[in-house]
């Protein structure tokens, strides 16, 4: 059995990765969750989990990623994004580990992408515009240099936007499938307030993109940085619609200006030429089984 150490187990991503460990998607593995209250951004106490829980691969998911946070304070993203990072990896070198080590990345590392350009593979430059995505670059290329003078089996991923059931509802889709289902429960009026919703994302249900870390860890090439995306371009406004036809509601859509981000990337999409060729990984989840688990889950909560 494999020990498999996972910070940011109790999230979104960490809580999905322990229900396929558990499936057997990650082959002959033995889930070591990230300890509840240990702060990555307290290097002793990391030490002390590492000391205890000895991990032969390492996926590393915690992180602040919420943007608007990020804006608000961006100090406190790059200490837990990337100080953390640095605790972790060091903490590892010292006590001679040798396994895999993978780090969740994201998509919003390449910021504002020309239209042209699309869709995004690996090697596309990155070019930040907040500091959860610069934070992300960072946190990327202490991994890469761990990986260069350490020989550190590092491997990276840039998921595109990952969505499905118990995403945090400050996030879109989630944030409209829970004014869906008020809306069809009649508690409030058939009027959904969003931000900017024609843009176009390119939206992975989160057991895909975990079904992607389980494919790199297996079979990822060490040192190389990975798209984890559909290669679909999917306009939120759409999508908005399928949840009302699943949910069999009809509703008027306004624009909140409270939601609206400043230079908003207008379309978006990822190639994950790289990670299917090297690992033979496939999406699986269809975008109605999502939609429709993202509202089941907003009527359960």
């Amino acid at each position: 059995m494999i020990r498999l150490l996972v910070t940011g187990a109790g999230g979104f991503v960490g809580r999905h990765v322990a229900a396929a460990v558990a499936a057997g998607g990650f082959g002959e593995t033995r889930l070591l969750a990230w300890p509840a209250g240990v702060d990555l951004r307290d290097a002793a106490a990391v030490a002390a989990v590492l000391d205890e829980l000895r991990p032969e691969q390492v996926l590393h998911l915690a992180a602040q990623s919420f943007v608007p946070r990020a804006f608000d304070d961006p100090a406190e993203t790059f200490a837990i994004n990337v100080q953390g990072t640095v605790h972790l990896l060091d903490g590892l070198r010292r006590r001679g580990f040798r396994g895999r080590f993978l780090y969740a990345s994201s998509g919003d590392v390449y910021g504002l992408v020309p239209e042209p350009e699309l869709p995004v593979g690996p090697a596309h430059p990155t070019a930040p515009r907040n500091p959860y995505a610069a934070s992300k670059v960072a946190a990327e290329q202490l991994c890469l240099a761990f990986h260069r003078a350490e020989g550190l089996d590092a491997l990276i991923a840039r998921p595109f936007n990952h969505v499905g059931p118990g995403q945090d509802a400050r996030f879109v889709l989630p944030a409209l499938a829970r004014q869906v289902v008020a809306t069809a429960a009649g508690r409030q009026p058939a009027v959904i307030e969003a931000g900017d919703i024609d843009t176009t994302r390119d939206f992975l249900d989160v057991r895909d993109v975990v079904g992607a870390y389980a494919a790199m860890l297996r079979a990822g090439q060490a040192g190389a940085t990975y798209v984890v995306a559909s290669g679909i371009e999917r306009r939120i406004r759409d999508l908005l619609a399928r949840l009302c036809v699943l949910a069999g509601v009809e509703v008027e859509v306004r624009q909140d200006p409270t939601k609206l981000r400043p230079a908003e990337q207008r379309r978006m999409a990822g190639d994950a030429t790289a990670l299917r060729t090297d690992t033979g990984w496939a999406p699986r989840f269809d975008l109605d089984t999502t939609l429709s688990d993202i509202l089941e889950h907003a009527r359960s909560n």
